[in-house]
């Protein structure tokens, strides 16, 4: 999880940063080759450290011989360029990591795959529905490309608004070779519910709100999230075909964490109810540290680089929870946000806020989660646990997006492998939405 946004590069812009870099580390130009690193890499793996590692390429790999093929990806908010390159005794790819100012946040070679496709989930039957192109919000300052799958025949059908992650998502919540926004919407919508998904703001307008220094400092997860995904609500209400009496809100991982905030801001709206998939309990500042601690102990050691970038974190996070009501309108970002998305948040726990909910609710988390742990589905048990309109179901084997998985769950689990949101995930929220 994190909370940048995209910015204008585009696909190329990117793979050309990334076969540069590699450049001038073939040419040992290693004062060009971190010219774009962010702070903390420039800290971390500035010229000299570069310098270094370089030195021990031929040992470990062979001579560099060439850059061949590149091909893009994303790891949650991060943008990745991956180029296969050739040494003399293996190829690799060089795996370069970008954050939403086009800066190298991350790079490191790994094992060069082919990379995974997506394949639709065998539940979804496209005979049984039909797709078509919509727009969240149109009319307003922030429209956004979307897609309604409706199940095929007269309804009116039920309906469910799918709600991103953090992190500038497509419609599909695409990461890797997976889609589980296209999951759900096609398997729901092979079992008479309709879905609505669409592009997130942050993805559709990064740029502009980048270069407009006023939106930026102000933006809250309100402009980041909430907003469309009442417009959405709004849209399918004056939809054909829709039931209006039952439109219901899916909100994943941060998404899921803004659900009692979605509820309560659209009360007007009677929505019919509220489906959490992974939704964060946990401060996201405190969050972030603690997924990165996970991920920077993945290899069996901590070294001396790692515990400088857990301690840059820490002091972020001290940094953050010492804001002031007063600083909300500074243009200065941390764990690049801005403060008043900080201050926004804070005192937000979102069990407690749920309690206001009137409207039924279904919790689903996977146990095999590292970034949204089993210890948020608990948090959400003991403060609605004993209403009988709120549902919990927990899934041993699933990850973070809930596809079935084994062993220790890393980020490679995502980016690198294909799996399909569980048939059972799908069948339980078709189940829900069915009964109310």
């Amino acid at each position: 999880m994190s909370y940048q946004q995209k910015n204008a590069a585009s696909p190329d812009d990117l793979v050309v940063k990334a076969r540069a870099f590699l450049d001038a580390l073939s040419r040992k130009d290693f004062e060009a080759a971190a010219r774009d690193f962010d702070a903390t890499m420039m800290k971390l793996s500035g010229p000299d450290k570069l310098a270094e590692f370089w030195r021990q390429v031929p040992e470990r790999m062979g001579a560099f011989k060439r850059q061949t093929a590149a091909r893009r990806d994303r790891l949650g908010e991060y943008e990745v360029a991956l180029v296969t390159c050739e040494f003399e005794k293996v190829t690799l790819d060089a795996r370069v990591v970008f954050d939403k100012e086009k800066r190298i946040a991350g790079f490191q070679f790994v094992p060069s795959l082919p990379p995974a496709q997506y394949t639709p989930p065998v539940y979804a039957d496209p005979v049984k529905f039909e797709e078509r192109e919509v727009k969240v919000g149109s009319g307003g300052d922030w429209p956004l490309p979307g897609t309604l799958a409706v199940p095929k025949g007269a309804g009116p059908f039920p309906a469910v608004v799918l709600v991103h992650g953090s992190g500038p998502n497509d419609r599909d919540e695409t990461l890797g070779p997976n889609k589980p926004f296209q999951d759900l919407a096609w398997g729901l919508a092979s079992n008479g519910i309709a879905v609505l998904r669409y592009e997130k703001r942050t993805r559709i307008y990064g740029p502009k709100l980048v270069a407009d220094p006023k939106s930026i400092a102000s933006l809250t997860v309100k402009e980041e999230t909430i907003d469309d995904a009442l417009e959405a609500v709004r849209l399918l209400g004056t939809t054909a075909g829709i039931d209006r009496k039952k439109i219901f809100v899916l909100g994943h991982s941060l998404g899921g964490m803004l659900i009692p905030r979605i509820a309560l801001a659209g009360h007007d709206l009677k929505i019919a109810g509220f489906i959490i998939l992974a939704g964060l309990t946990a401060p996201l500042p405190e969050t972030y540290l603690r997924q990165m601690t996970y991920l920077l102990s993945l290899d069996g050691e901590t070294s001396t680089e790692d515990r400088k970038q857990l301690d840059e974190i820490k002091r972020d996070v001290d940094r953050i929870n010492a804001l002031q009501d007063s600083d909300a309108g500074k243009s200065e970002k941390i764990i690049n946000a801005p403060l008043a998305y900080w201050l926004d948040l804070r005192g937000y726990y979102p069990p407690d806020v749920a309690l206001q909910v009137n409207r039924p609710m279904l919790i689903l988390q996977g146990s095999r989660d590292y970034q949204v742990t089993t210890e948020n589905f608990e948090n959400w048990k003991k403060v609605l646990g004993g209403r009988s309109d709120v549902e919990f179901k927990l899934y041993p084997k699933l990850n973070h997006l809930f596809a079935a998985g084994q062993g220790f769950p890393t980020p490679n689990e995502y980016s690198l492998v294909h799996g399909s949101v569980a048939p059972t995930v799908v069948s339980d929220i078709a189940a829900f939405v069915l009964k109310h």
